[in-house]
Parts: C-alpha cells; sequence; structure tokens
C-alpha cells in the first residue's frame, strides 16, 4: 500500500509521501545504526549493477551517496557498542530521517528500474525533481549532521566532509537526451495526427535503438503499462488520458511493423488468458447504453460537453451553443433568463477533466476543443485522437493480412488485438469493418484454438455495436450460422455467452429478429444458456431472448424451443428475473404464448412473487405479464390468476408505491376484477365489507373493492 501510495503521489508531482512510513520509534541506537547499515547496504547491492535506460545521472548520483553513507555507518556498526550508546541525540534524529530517506530512495530506483521506458520519458521533469527532492533532503540532513561530535576515522571523516560539501546546494539535474527523446515522442504523436507515419527504418532506430523496447513482448508489456497509467488517470495529471491513448495506439502500431507476429506470443497469451471475469452484462454492449451524467451535458444542447465555459451568471455550457446563442442577438442566461453582465466565456477546467476522466473510463471517444493562444484565438493543433486513429488504421491493416493469409499462431494475435481495438470507439470498429476483417474473424469462428475462437466472437461482438456493421455481419455469408455454432458448442465458456451477446446485439434491429430466431438451434441453445450459464451469460442470453421476443412471429418458435419454460424457471433468479418477466408479458400476448405459460405450473406464483420482491421495473413487467395473461389466455387463465390470494393486497400496494407504467397495469387488472366480480367471479379476501379505493387517476373511474389484510 505504501508503494501504491508514492507511486500515485509521483504521478501527482508531489514528493513521496514521508507518511508512508514511520521512522523506528522503538529501535535502540545500536540498532537503528545496525538497521540502517543493513538497508543502506542491500540497497546499494541491489542497484549498482543496474541499468537504467533513463535517470541514469540522478540514479547513480544518488546510489554514490548511499555508498558513502554505507561507510559511515559500517564504520559505527563495528565500532565498540559503548562508543555508540555515546551518540549525541542530533545525531540519533538524523539517522531516523535517514531511515525515511533511504526508504524513499529505495522506490524511486525501483521506480526507474522497472517502469515503462516510454513512461519514464512522459514523465521524464516529474522523476528528475523527485531526485531533486531527495537530494535536497539528503543535503540539509547532511548539514546538521554533528559530524564532529562522532568519532570516526580520517578516512571515513574525509568522505563524509567530501560529500557534503558535493552535497550542498544541489540543483535540479533534466538528462538533456532523455528530454530530447520526450520531444521526440511529441513530435511522433504529431506526425500521426497529421497522417505522416514514419518508415519502418525510422521507427526501428527510435523504439529499438533509442528507446531501447527491442522485441515483441517487451512492446506488449510498455503496452499494458500505458493503458494501467489511462484506468488510474486522475484529471489534473499530464499527459492526458488522451494523450496516453495516442501513444498506446502508436505502440501497437510499431510493435506488430516491427517485430510482426511472433510464434511465441501465443503462449504468452495461453498463459495471459484469463482476465477477471466481466460484469454480469458484456462490457461492449452495456457501453451502447451509457447515460451521460446530467451534468457533463449542454443545457442547450442537451449534449455531452466538449468545451465548457462558463458566463456571467455562473451556467456553464458548451463553448459552441452558448456562442450561437450570443450571436443570435441573445443578451440572457439561456438556463436561468438574467442578463449576461459581459459577453466573456471563462473556461471550466475542473468540469471539463471530470468530463475527460468520465469518458476514459467508460471507453466514450472525447474531441477535445481546439487550443487557444492568450489572445484567445483558436491555432490548429495535431489531436491525439486523430494520431490513435490513423496508428490504429494502420495496425488495423496489417492484423487484417495476417487474418487474411497468417500462420494459426498470427491469426491468434491478430483476433486478439482486433477485439482489443474494436473494444472501444466507433472509429475504430467502422474501418476495421471497412477494411474486411468479418469474412476473416467468421472462418476464425470454427477454428480449433479456443483462445482464436474466443477471441473472434468477442471481436464480432464488439464490432456489431457499431450500428452499421450489424447489416454487414448478417449479410456475410454463414456468419450467423456460425455465431450460433459457437453459442451451442463454443470451445470456451467465455465464447458461448459472447456469442449469446453479439446474438442480443445483433437482434436489437427488428428485421433480423426473424432471421436469428430461423437459425436451426439459435433459440434452444439461447434458453440452454439461460438455465445452466454464468451469471453474465444468463444475462446475455435472457436479453437476446427479450429482444426476439418483441417479433409477434418468434413466438411459436420460442414455444418449440421450450423457451418460454426456461423464461418461467429464471423468474426465480434475481439477476435476470425482470427481464425474464418482459420476454413473457411479450409472449402472452398472443393467445398461444398465453396458452403455453397457463401450461406452466409455476409461472402465475411466480410473477406474484415478483410483484411482492422484486425490483421497481421487475415489478411492473410481472403485472404486465399478469394482465396479457388475462387478456389473452381466455377465462381459465384469467380465473387462474384472479383466484390468487395474494394478488389483491400486491395490486392495492402498487396502485399507490409503483412506478408509474406498474401503476397503469395495476389500475387495467384491478378493472379485470371489476368486471370479474360482476360475473362473480372474483378471488377471496379482494371483497372486505364495504371498503373501496376510486382508481380514476390511473385511467379509469372505476371502484374497486380493496382487501384490508396486510401482506
Amino acid at each position: 500500500m505504501a508503494t501504491a501510495a508514492i507511486f500515485s503521489s509521483m504521478r501527482r508531482r508531489r514528493s513521496p509521501s514521508v507518511e508512508a512510513f514511520l521512522a523506528p520509534v522503538d529501535l535502540s541506537e545500536v540498532a537503528l545504526v545496525q538497521t540502517l547499515a543493513v538497508i543502506s547496504s542491500e540497497l546499494v547491492s541491489c542497484f549498482s549493477d543496474k541499468v537504467f535506460f533513463f535517470q541514469r545521472r540522478n540514479s547513480r548520483c544518488l546510489i554514490r551517496k548511499i555508498e558513502v553513507l554505507v561507510v559511515l555507518l559500517e564504520y559505527l556498526k563495528d565500532s565498540e557498542s559503548g562508543s555508540m550508546s555515546k551518540l549525541p541525540s542530533t545525531a540519533i534524529l538524523c539517522f531516523k530521517e535517514l531511515y525515511l530517506l533511504l526508504y524513499r530512495s529505495k522506490i524511486l530506483l525501483d521506480y526507474c528500474a522497472q517502469s515503462s521506458k516510454l513512461w519514464l520519458l512522459l514523465q521524464n521533469s516529474s522523476i528528475s525533481s523527485h531526485f531533486h527532492d531527495l537530494n535536497q533532503e539528503i543535503s540539509t540532513l547532511l548539514d546538521v549532521f554533528p559530524l564532529n561530535d562522532l568519532e570516526l576515522s580520517d578516512d571515513v571523516r574525509e568522505q563524509v566532509e567530501l560529500l557534503q560539501k558535493q552535497a550542498r546546494n544541489p540543483k535540479l539535474y533534466v538528462d538533456e537526451s532523455d528530454e530530447g527523446l520526450r520531444v521526440k515522442l511529441f513530435s511522433l504523436l504529431d506526425d500521426f495526427g497529421n497522417g505522416r507515419i514514419p518508415n519502418h527504418g525510422d521507427l526501428r532506430l527510435l523504439f529499438v535503438e533509442r528507446f531501447w523496447i527491442r522485441n515483441s513482448i517487451s512492446f506488449r508489456r510498455e503496452i499494458e503499462f500505458l493503458e494501467e497509467q489511462i484506468v488510474n488517470h486522475e484529471g489534473d495529471i499530464e499527459p492526458t488520458a488522451c494523450v496516453l491513448n495516442g501513444f498506446v495506439a502508436i505502440v501497437r502500431y510499431c510493435r506488430f511493423l516491427l517485430f510482426g507476429f511472433e510464434e511465441d506470443e501465443v503462449l504468452f497469451l495461453s498463459r495471459d488468458q484469463k482476465k477477471p471475469r466481466k460484469g454480469l452484462i458484456a462490457r461492449e454492449i452495456a457501453d451502447t447504453f451509457l447515460t451521460v451524467p446530467k451534468d457533463f451535458c449542454c443545457p442547450i444542447s442537451l449534449e455531452l460537453m466538449r468545451d465548457p465555459v462558463i458566463v456571467s451568471t455562473g451556467q456553464t455550457y458548451d463553448r459552441s451553443s452558448i456562442t450561437r446563442w450570443i450571436e443570435e442577438g441573445h443578451c440572457t442566461c439561456p438556463k436561468t433568463g438574467q442578463m449576461l453582465d459581459h459577453t466573456r466565456l471563462v473556461p471550466n477546467r475542473a468540469l471539463r477533466n471530470l468530463i475527460v476522466q468520465w469518458c476514459t473510463a467508460h471507453g466514450v471517444p472525447y474531441d477535445p476543443p481546439e487550443t487557444r493562444d492568450a489572445s484567445g484565438e483558436s491555432f490548429a493543433t495535431a489531436c491525439p485522437i486523430k494520431a490513435a486513429v490513423e496508428a490504429n488504421r494502420a495496425t488495423a491493416t496489417l492484423l487484417i493480412k495476417q487474418l487474411a493469409d497468417g500462420s494459426q499462431g498470427a491469426q491468434t494475435i491478430a483476433s486478439r488485438e482486433i477485439r482489443l481495438l474494436t473494444k472501444t470507439g466507433k472509429e475504430n470498429r467502422a474501418f476495421i469493418a471497412e477494411a474486411g476483417a468479418i469474412p476473416h474473424l467468421r472462418k476464425l469462428l470454427s477454428s480449433s484454438s479456443p483462445i482464436a475462437q474466443e477471441n473472434s466472437v468477442t471481436a464480432m461482438l464488439n464490432l456489431s455495436i457499431h450500428d452499421k456493421n450489424k447489416r454487414l455481419i448478417i449479410d456475410e455469408d454463414g456468419c450467423l450460422t456460425s455465431i450460433v455454432e459457437v453459442l451451442k458448442l463454443g470451445l470456451t465458456t467465455e465464447a458461448r455467452e459472447n456469442a449469446a451477446a453479439t446474438l442480443f446485439s445483433l437482434s436489437a434491429v427488428h428485421d433480423f429478429k426473424k432471421r436469428i430466431a430461423d437459425q436451426e438451434g439459435a433459440i434452444e441453445a439461447l434458453a440452454g444458456l439461460l438455465r445452466v450459464g454464468t451469471s453474465r451469460g444468463k444475462k446475455d442470453a435472457v436479453m437476446a431472448l427479450f429482444n426476439l421476443s418483441t417479433h409477434t412471429d418468434n413466438c411459436a418458435r420460442m414455444i418449440k424451443a421450450r423457451a418460454v419454460a426456461e423464461l418461467v424457471g429464471a423468474l426465480q433468479n434475481e439477476g435476470v428475473a425482470e427481464e425474464a418477466a418482459g420476454a413473457l408479458a411479450l409472449i402472452v400476448r398472443q393467445p398461444i404464448g398465453a396458452e403455453a405459460v397457463g401450461k406452466e405450473e409455476m409461472a402465475v406464483a411466480r410473477l406474484i412473487t415478483m410483484m411482492r420482491c422484486g425490483t421497481p421495473r421487475g415489478k411492473e413487467n410481472a403485472v404486465a405479464a399478469l394482465l396479457e395473461l388475462c387478456r389473452s389466455g381466455g377465462a381459465a387463465a384469467t380465473e387462474r390468476v384472479l383466484k390468487t390470494p395474494a394478488l389483491a393486497g400486491l395490486l392495492q400496494t402498487l396502485l399507490f408505491t409503483g412506478t408509474k407504467r406498474a401503476r397503469r397495469k395495476a389500475a387495467s387488472l384491478a378493472r379485470v376484477f371489476h368486471r370479474c366480480e360482476n360475473t362473480s367471479l372474483h378471488p377471496s379476501g379482494f371483497r372486505n365489507g364495504n371498503s373501496t379505493t376510486n382508481i380514476s387517476t390511473f385511467g379509469g373511474d372505476v371502484s374497486v373493492p380493496m382487501s384490508l389484510s396486510v401482506l
């Protein structure tokens, strides 16, 4: 935890927190010196021969200072314990402070030795500042250290005095060579952003010879480290997440351009393939239903703000929208109606950082505004987003070529990278599909390699999120059949579940619902996954079945495939119950659907249970299903529903506490009660004396008897 805290503070350009370590307050003077001697010796031993690709001079200077301190500490440790017990109090305080400085030095040196090379360059100035902070504190410690009060040999005293002189008034050192490489890195981003992609030789010279990234695995680790920084990014840290995304895209392109698709990567992938499980529903699908926080939307356009600015009334708007408002001659604040004292627009940087952070966390593309100089005039810059798009486009070309004619191992790697590229960004999904990836991914769906099959079906899922790609996938000869085959017989659980999620995505288009349902075994496989799948698999399956049930022609097919029985069974599962009830509500609108649900012994009882214990949406779906069952199922179904003893009290509760739709459906079902009462078909307990309630506010002026019993 201490290391994580220090790394976090380093990213924020603050000195590592001294609170991360506590000075040893319970050690004797002898034990304190011995501990310091061991720590400093281990530190020198660990880092004296370490190769530092960047921050070489700062690292070596710090190690040399510690080497002198080792000489002092070893001398004191080897002295008689009696002489150490006479250490001045000032020396003891200095040694306790040294304890903290040594640990901070270890973490900083570890950071430089083990971090991503590109990240070290990007943070060159910040890390140099941390070395400077440590040097200043070591200088202060040496200045107050009571050297003259200690009994030291001439040799040791001479070395410590020399260190005192050299450490005095330390200056910040930023390596010019490292800084030049950092500038070159940003220049590369600018080149890609303007469509100027360097040639193979220039990129090899830069990445292999100067950045020291010399094999495919090293490239992959660089990418993973930068992606981790993006995930953990805080809005006020440089470089921004947008810039880091640009560098990730460039490094990924260079990896495949320079080292191709090495076979040993397949083994690396197989060891690293199992990642933490996703949420209950595929993230790729969930992203399509994201709700933008209200505070991030412009009050004028109601869209995500790209350049939030503050007007004189203190309200925030997107710059383009409020500028247009003012140019049209308005002199009031659109939201409050107050007169604007002036038309100056102040950038709301705090809100913009929050928007960038939210977009990064949810994979939402964010186009930052063009930068402005001090006079407020805009000037064109190479946007990192454009650099990322161009680099990803170039990478996609290499990947699709390998999908077409590469070895099995190369195809496995290419499918994985396409899966990652299509995870976020509609631009990536669009140009990868346009470049012809879908036919090659379809072939990999029948691969004997579990990794290749899983990556290809997940890439297909990601591509399907882009609406235009849905048609390309459906129209690709044999593609839908292959997806269904993976759903039925996939080599891994995740492959089968992602196939279900792909069908869910494709079934969002009404014209495709019948085609999906007509695929042999598709509904049966979805029903089977709903029964035995993981939580996420069941969620994807029930959502796909829900979509398919909205097409009236699919009802008979779903009954035949025993999907109705599985949906009734799913009413007991909290994770999928509300979607299952929604699908049943659609199915029972047709007489054959109502008949099938009516034959399920536990259907009514489980819907009643959901009305009592379900989520607000689950309750409204349950009461809607019961209402449609009464309307379409005939007298027998109606009698079965209305004779349920608990229904009256639940309806009473929903009429007053349910959602708007639930109240409307409950009122309609209450009117069914009323009509049945007039024909002597009403449940026991629904009438109790003269107690009635008026439900005119729910769609009709009908007085419905209510039970006084509390359920």
